[in-house]
């Protein structure tokens, strides 16, 4: 018996010497492999939350001021309406003026043309009015004194 043991100790312990050195170097190369692969990929998870948040912060800034510019452009197109607004009020109340200015003057130009159409009705019924006078009296200085009080009057 103690030969098998003898026996069984040795080939254990040549096997335990074979698995180190055959079977343990590409164990230890394949786990310290796995673990260098595991580690690469936490540090580039790590750099990615972080790439992450960077970016986040750059889409948060960048929101902020995309808004900031939409309230100016807002504000210069309000500010615009209100030029557009003012110079059409501007431009109608001058269109407006020249419009009753025009009317005022073709008004004017209108009564002065019946004014100068009754003036000659008046001067065509005085003169109607002094032949009936000189056909029934011929007094002269009557006639004149009537022609004279009619055109003063005109």
């Amino acid at each position: 018996m103690n030969a098998t043991l003898l026996g069984q100790a040795i080939a254990f312990a040549l096997f335990v010497w074979f698995c180190m050195k055959y079977v343990w170097p590409p164990i230890m190369e394949a786990i310290e492999a796995r673990q260098k692969l595991i580690a690469d990929g936490l540090s580039a998870a790590e750099r990615a939350a972080k790439d992450l948040d960077l970016a986040q912060a750059n889409a948060s800034d960048q929101l902020k001021e995309a808004k900031r510019a939409a309230t100016e452009i807002i504000e210069q197109a309000n500010k615009r309406k209100g030029q557009i607004l003012d110079e059409a009020r501007e431009e109608a109340l001058t269109e407006r003026q020249k419009i009753l200015t025009q009317g005022e003057a073709e008004l004017e130009s209108e009564r002065k043309r019946a004014h100068d159409e009754l003036r000659k009705q008046v001067a065509t019924l005085a003169v109607i009015g002094a032949e009936k006078i000189l056909e029934r009296s011929i007094d002269v200085e009557a006639q004149k004194d009537i022609l004279d009080n009619i055109t003063a009057k005109l």
